[in-house]
């Protein structure tokens, strides 16, 4: 008596590819090639702090003068300049420019909450 049960064929054994006998070479290339970049990602971000605090470090003296002398914390002509220059300069470095907008945004609102705390401090 047969079995008339139907077998299936072994599935034969991938075929070897030299995309598959590179692979842990291409791994650690990649891996390598991250980890370049990675590092120079931690070194841009480390510079944008410190050009940040020296930018702050700029705006907290101008805080202290705008204090001292009852000027009001805000300038929106000043900020209206900025932004369009900050436009500019990220269109020109291929930056989207509403992204440096709002970047540009959000630093003068901390400004301002600054320049509002020393103003409060001298009254």
């Amino acid at each position: 008596m047969s079995d008339s049960t139907p077998t299936s064929a072994p599935t034969p054994a991938p075929a070897s590819t030299p995309t598959a006998e590179k692979a842990p070479a291409t791994d650690a290339a990649v891996r390598a090639e991250l980890t370049r970049l990675r590092d120079s990602i931690d070194n841009i971000d480390a510079a944008v702090v410190h050009m940040l605090a020296e930018r702050f470090k700029c705006t907290q003296q101008v805080g202290v003068l705008k204090a001292e002398h009852q000027l009001p914390p805000a300038d929106p002509a000043r900020e209206a300049r900025q932004i369009a220059r900050l436009r500019e300069l990220a269109e020109s470095a291929k930056l989207d420019p509403a992204f440096a907008e709002k970047l540009l945004n959000f630093i003068i609102a901390e400004v301002i909450r600054h320049h509002e705390t020393i103003a409060d401090g001298t009254r």
